[in-house]
């Protein structure tokens, strides 16, 4: 049983200057849960599209009641893979995110689509829906329900990163420097872009390893 959650937000504000916010959001007061973020591929289509991959390190606090279930070296650090497809000629942002490790204790892949509001043009639309199972034998319902619960806090954190920027010149000007760089440390990976699709998830990691010996 995969627990579902959705919401739509109108953010007040152009779709530029979020989609500007959306690269610079870190680090930001709200996100202290957020250790490091790596871009490991990035690249502009023929339709002019912007596609990238960003690798991210979260912390993994479990609940009191989880401590007695698991071992104490477990890790509390989480990967996280975050695809993201920029259309300027749409003006949408989508986004897909998902957990490589502590799988089998909890897997939430999340979609967002930032989209420019038809109706009013200095806002834009976010349709945000998240995914969350387990695969922990007779524990996977309230591991569920405690990763909802911290899904909702979370993403109330997140709007408030994505918000902490404020709306200069600077940051519109971004959004378009941002399509034409290119990471100097590319890495060849699989492309997800839905959440049916399968990475291989030890390759991931294992890339994300060689980027923290680099730095």
């Amino acid at each position: 049983m995969v627990k579902y959650f959705s919401n739509d937000v109108d953010i007040r504000t152009t779709w530029d200057h979020v989609v500007s916010a959306f690269w610079q959001r870190y680090p930001n007061p709200f996100s202290t849960h957020v250790l490091t973020e790596d871009v490991v591929l990035r690249e502009v289509t023929a339709d002019q599209r912007l596609l990238s991959r960003r690798l991210l390190t979260k912390t993994n606090r479990m609940p009191r009641w989880a401590e007695f279930l698991f071992p104490s070296n477990l890790s509390r650090s989480v990967y996280i893979v975050e695809d993201s497809v920029v259309d300027p000629v749409t003006k949408s942002l989508t986004t897909y995110t998902w957990n490589l490790n502590h799988t089998t204790l909890m897997t939430v892949e999340e979609r967002c689509v930032f989209q420019e509001s038809e109706d009013r043009p200095a806002f834009t639309l976010l349709r945000r829906e998240a995914w969350i199972s387990s695969g922990v034998y007779g524990f996977s319902r309230p591991i569920q329900e405690f990763g909802l619960a911290r899904f909702k806090s979370n993403q109330v954190k997140a709007m408030k990163g994505l918000e902490y920027l404020p709306p200069t010149n600077q940051l519109s000007t971004l959004t378009l420097s941002s399509c034409l760089w290119v990471s100097r440390r590319q890495i060849s990976l699989p492309w997800k872009c839905n959440t049916q699709s399968s990475v291989d998830n030890q390759a991931v990691i294992a890339s994300l390893e060689v980027l923290r010996r680099v730095e």
